[in-house]
């Protein structure tokens, strides 16, 4: 009886094995199934709705990406027209023009200028306008008041005004010209070799050095014994002349002046 029981016990056994393993699994299977069976649905239409959404996204990116490029294209472009239409190419400035120095003038004389005034040297050629005659003048910055050689100085009146009557000498030549002149003052002379005080007339002389023609005033003195005679002075120099120590005859006078004397260097 046992040994039988025992044998139907056996047969029942993979019964009972079979169904627990099916309750087994059946556990397991519900332990893994996280979502309710009737949410099903839903999590499939909540899916396509964020799918939709996604795809909707992407699309306005890529369309506002295409705007951005159509916009910064757009903004290129103007500025590239507005800095072709604005920026002009390069250019040398234009070579100026060389002014020719003015061809010098004979006939009218010659004298360079420094600022305004007449560049002489140490020695000139001086025409003495009236008598028409050419002297080599000394050109001295240390004497006040020019000076011409003059000789027989006779005073006179005419017409209540003091007057004075010379004679200057024709150069190259023994021969003198008589000049009357209004005196325009006297001045006090020292001489170092005379031991009183000489008092010389002064009157006004218009001349030429080179172009420049003046009116000035020289006392008239003996100079036969020197070597020019005529000496120009401060009087003249100032305001109007500069001395270059280094040059002599800087100037020219005029051709008419020099063809009719012949006598100049």
């Amino acid at each position: 009886m046992g040994f039988k029981r025992f044998r139907a016990g056996l047969q029942k056994l993979p019964v009972v094995l079979i169904t627990g393993s099916i309750l087994l699994s059946g556990c397991s299977a519900d332990r893994y199934f996280m979502v309710p069976k009737t949410d099903l649905n839903e999590l499939g239409a909540s899916v396509k709705i964020q799918r939709a959404t996604l795809v909707t996204m992407e699309s306005n990116a890529s369309i506002r990406h295409q705007q951005v490029m159509t916009q910064s294209q757009s903004a290129t472009q103007t500025i590239l027209q507005a800095i072709a239409t604005q920026v002009e190419k390069p250019e040398c400035p234009p070579i100026p023009t060389q002014r020719a120095c003015p061809a010098t003038d004979p006939s009218k004389g010659r004298a360079d200028r420094l600022k305004g005034k007449v560049v002489v040297g140490e020695v000139e050629n001086f025409y003495l306008a009236g008598p028409g005659l050419i002297y080599k003048a000394r050109i001295d910055s240390g004497a006040e008041t020019s000076s011409i050689n003059a000789r027989n100085i006779t005073r006179f009146e005419r017409d209540g005004n003091n007057w004075v009557r010379f004679e200057v000498s024709v150069p190259g030549t023994d021969k003198f010209v008589t000049l009357e002149k209004e005196v325009s003052r006297r001045v006090r002379v020292i001489q170092a070799s005379a031991e009183e005080a000489e008092r010389r007339v002064v009157v006004e002389l218009q001349f030429f050095i080179g172009d420049h023609q003046q009116v000035a005033e020289f006392t008239l003195a003996d100079r036969s014994n020197l070597t020019y005679e005529v000496l120009i002075g401060r009087n003249v120099l100032r305001d109007v002349m500069l001395i270059d120590v280094g040059k002599e005859y800087a100037t020219e006078l005029p051709e008419s002046i020099r063809t009719s004397n012949g006598n100049e260097s």
